[in-house]
């Protein structure tokens, strides 16, 4: 009887610290923006005081949409879809704003209708899938051995075609000049931002610390070879995410995993007046309001030009007349001269291909597809399935869904999840949240 006493205390307390600090994350997305636009106009983020009430207004309706992650359990929808919902949330503030001509209404209703239609499966499709092909202990261990070895295989072959120690601030006078071959430029993104942090989780779950201290000291040799912010950060990333998970409970971590960088910019800018650094940049700027800024611009772009009926997925393009001859980011980039812009399925998936009008469905196919990885991963400890899947969110929010599945890793992902023998971590069932 005390028992289910502590735990209902336990789950209650849980609900209100989650529903307090996602309170605090939505107020701290908008001082973000508002800082970011007194320094990065160049990028269309605006803000108007005289447009803030009707801000507040539309923040306050959307943030209703939040108490669905307080009933939610756990799982890897839930980790992406909260990273999606700071993404619209973000753009439904830079609407408000935007000076950008198209039809704002219509935009900032897709937005939230594409945000439901994902978030409904995503949250709440969690049933377990039958393992009909299943492996043993210490078979899988191999696997895992495996995994450490195509590592190093796979930076020893890359090392031969680029290999540069150079800071985040010069890495693009380099990027894109190697003749690295393009499947081996794809296999990289799969190990390291899938296979290798996969077994991490692996061992960190299991307290087989030196193995996984050997796997983020592979994964730091993949920085000089892929040369992108998101290899430079995938070690401390995971580290980080371990040790949180150790504390809290996974659905606070996803939350705080965002919340404090982002806190820790505003309080550089409005606590010590720090204008301008590298790290508003990388993180309020770059990691957090551009995947925002995305779908405002995507949404100006395709209100004057033509959809691409998903003619941008590679290999539909034999298939499809497709307007477009290079790659979306490409376009964006000679649009708008604000780089290679890529975005996330809202954007592309949905906005690009459709349009705003019928976005809403090719996003709640996503949604069915991230459900579906659920279902693949139910069983394993929210721990494992959150330290293993803590890289995909950033990628996800940068990348189509179906170029990630591939190119990013994320299907074999997927099916290691499916694959992984739950006996595993029966004996680490104590420790995991």
């Amino acid at each position: 009887m005390h028992t289910n006493i502590n735990v209902s205390v336990d789950k209650t307390s849980t609900r209100v610290s989650l529903g307090l600090l996602i309170g605090l994350h939505i107020i701290a997305c908008c001082i973000s923006l508002a800082y970011l636009s007194r320094n990065y106009g160049f990028y269309r983020i605006y803000y108007d005081p005289a447009l803030l009430n009707g801000a507040i207004v539309t923040i306050a309706a959307f943030a209703t949409l939040s108490c669905l992650f307080l009933k939610a359990p756990f799982s890897f929808g839930y980790l992406l879809g909260f990273n999606f919902y700071t993404m619209v949330l973000g753009y439904l503030w830079l609407n408000c704003f935007s000076r950008f001509e198209y039809n704002h209404w219509l935009s900032g209703a897709s937005a939230v209708l594409s945000m439901v239609a994902f978030l409904i499966p995503a949250l709440f499709v969690t049933s377990p899938i039958k393992q009909r092909f299943t492996i043993s202990e210490s078979t899988f261990d191999r696997v895992l051995t495996l995994i450490l070895v195509l590592g190093v295989v796979t930076i020893v072959i890359c090392a031969s075609y680029s290999f540069k120690m150079v800071s985040l601030k010069h890495m693009y006078d380099f990027r894109g000049k190697s003749n690295m071959p393009t499947a081996l430029i794809y296999w990289v993104g799969i190990v390291s931002n899938a296979l290798l942090p996969f077994a991490f989780a692996c061992f960190a779950v299991r307290g087989n610390y030196w193995r996984a201290g050997l796997t983020l000291a592979l994964l730091l040799l993949f920085y000089p070879i892929a040369l992108n912010k998101i290899a430079f950060f995938t070690p401390a990333w995971l580290l980080v995410v371990a040790v949180l998970t150790r504390l809290f409970d996974c659905r606070i971590v996803v939350v705080i995993s965002l919340f404090l960088p982002l806190l820790a910019g505003i309080v550089l800018y409005a606590v010590f007046d720090v204008h301008d650094t590298r790290y508003l940049e990388i993180v309020n700027l770059r990691m957090i309001a551009t995947p925002s800024n995305a779908m405002d611009v995507y949404n100006d772009f395709f209100f004057s030009h033509p959809y691409t009926y998903f003619c941008q997925i590679g290999f539909l393009k034999p298939f499809v007349s497709c307007p477009y001859q290079e790659q979306l980011g490409q376009v964006m980039q000679k649009a708008y001269g604000l780089g290679n812009f890529n975005a996330s399925l809202f954007s592309t998936e949905g906005i690009a291909s459709v349009g705003p009008l019928l976005a809403p469905v090719p996003v709640l196919v996503c949604g069915l597809v991230i459900a579906f990885a659920n279902r693949l991963s139910a069983g394993l400890p929210p721990r494992f399935v959150l330290i293993s899947g803590s890289i995909l969110p950033q990628i996800l929010l940068n990348v189509p869904l179906t170029t990630t599945m591939l190119s990013h890793g994320a299907a074999f992902l997927f099916l290691l999840w499916y694959l992984t023998p739950r006996s595993m971590f029966i004996q680490q069932a104590p420790l995991l949240r």
